[in-house]
């Protein structure tokens, strides 16, 4: 019973210490920390003859090939890069320092505009299948 009385005490005593030295780096008594031990390196495994294992006669997964990316409707195209490529051009020759005439930047907020509003306005108004969450696999 009497070790039990005497690490409360050396308990409350730690943490009186630390509560005194609040703000400066407490003092305590006891045996300095050990330093991990450096970590092992294992050697790495050369590839070569082996014992055959169990898997080694199992057929291994080969992915099918994908099928080509569909290719889009040329209006829808031109659409897209309208969308995408018009603010580039414009990004460009802003940072480039080209002055192109007037007529060129309207005809690149319009085709912009345009595309933007020909996907909106060819996009489907109902998903695909009313369950469908959006996953496939």
């Amino acid at each position: 019973m009497s070790g039990t009385g005497d690490s409360e005490r050396t308990n409350d005593e730690t943490w009186q210490a630390i509560v005194d030295n609040f703000g400066e780096r407490a003092k305590i008594d006891g045996p300095e920390p050990v330093a991990p031990a450096p970590a092992r390196s294992w050697p790495e495994e050369e590839p070569g003859p082996g014992p055959a294992s169990a898997y080694d006669d199992e057929p291994r997964f080969v992915p099918p090939i994908p099928p080509p990316l569909p290719r889009p409707e040329p209006r829808r195209a031109i659409a897209w890069a309208g969308v995408f490529g018009a603010p580039v051009l414009m990004l460009v020759a802003l940072v480039l320092q080209i002055d192109l005439p007037s007529l060129i930047d309207y005809l690149l907020i319009a085709w912009f505009v345009g595309g933007f509003a020909y996907l909106v306005a060819t996009m489907s108004r109902t998903g695909r299948e009313p369950w469908d969450d959006g996953s496939r696999i």
